[in-house]
């Protein structure tokens, strides 16, 4: 937990989903905040915007839109602010999207990040936290998955970028002795989430009388984690000294962030129904190219270094959810 109020910290992706939260629960704490944003189009860019209002409510929240891939106006931020404190969730996210745009990855996921890590290096900060991703995982056999993998089998390349950012990561944090953590996210949901992950796609679809896809027959479980369980873990993850011996030599780290209780997906639908008070339309597919059958994380590490323990039901984490749809969308 941050004990100095007075720090000054970046989320980078301050209008995404994790971003939005993480921005949100920090300010609650009293932190500043900056935070930066492209608000690409990527989805509805309305939905950035609401979620950037209600951040600008706290008097300690200065928002810029920037892009991580604009080297030069990322230096300047870095060398206007003097951060204590780096969380870079700025990214192109989706696996599927990847397939169709490979070169936005490549610019977002890695030009761009290598942009920070640069900045972090000539404009030192405390501790630098990145977003990596369950899916850097592939179709591991090894169940729950660990973070002593080695994941060199990526199967789509939004996972391949994520691993990249994790090897650029450890070998600034060797060179530079740039304090660095890596959180591997396994499938987050909650309120204002992202349109195209497949809680709020299923949703949107549900309520509109529409027909939802259901790939590999259903067959798949995914480690769904809820928002504030998320946030939580990262607050208290900000000034974590490196005080073991092998951080303490090369300052780096790798956890996964997951509840640890993968969800059967026609079991995660039929709870969207119960909460929705519709049944969906379903229409049962074959497995679709770069996704994976299962995700489970082994959070242990986590679980040792930080008392990480996730408390949300997916039960309750999808009422919330329909709850905040259902306000945003249907009134």
């Amino acid at each position: 937990m941050i004990t100095n109020q007075n720090c000054n910290i970046l989320v980078t992706g301050a209008a995404g989903f994790i971003g939005f939260h993480l921005c949100n629960q920090l300010l609650q704490s009293g932190c500043k905040v900056v935070g930066i944003d492209c608000i690409n189009g990527y989805y509805s860019t309305q939905l950035k915007e609401d979620r950037l209002k209600k951040l600008e409510q706290f008097g300690k929240f200065h928002f810029f839109k920037l892009d991580i891939c604009n080297k030069p106006e990322l230096d300047q931020l870095f060398n206007d602010e003097q951060f204590d404190y780096v969380i870079n969730l700025a990214a192109q996210a989706g696996v599927r999207y990847s397939i169709e745009q490979p070169y936005k990855y490549i610019d977002s996921n890695l030009i761009g990040f290598i942009n920070i890590l640069e900045a972090c290096r000539h404009n030192p900060v405390k501790h630098l936290i990145y977003a990596s991703s369950s899916s850097v995982y592939g179709n591991s056999k090894a169940i729950p998955f660990s973070t002593n993998e080695a994941c060199n089998e990526p199967i789509s390349l939004y996972a391949a970028t994520k691993k990249s950012n994790e090897m650029m990561a450890h070998s600034y944090a060797q060179l530079y002795q740039i304090p660095v953590t890596g959180l591997r996210f396994f499938t987050v949901y909650g309120p204002y989430g992202r349109p195209d992950m497949a809680y709020f796609s299923f949703t949107d679809k549900i309520v509109r009388n529409e027909t939802i896809q259901v790939y590999n027959n259903g067959e798949l479980e995914r480690d769904f984690t809820y928002i504030d369980d998320i946030v939580k873990a990262i607050e208290k993850l900000i000034d974590l000294p490196f005080d073991t011996p092998e951080e303490s030599e090369k300052p780096y780290r790798l956890f996964n962030i997951g509840n640890n209780k993968p969800v059967k997906l026609l079991d995660f639908i039929k709870t969207l129904e119960k909460h929705i008070g519709k049944e969906a339309v379903k229409n049962f597919l074959p497995m679709q190219k770069g996704d994976v059958y299962q995700t489970y994380a082994d959070i242990s590490d986590l679980e040792k270094r930080i008392n990480f323990k996730p408390d949300t039901s997916i039960e309750d984490g999808l009422k919330q959810f329909i709850d905040w749809y259902k306000s945003y969308y249907c009134n």
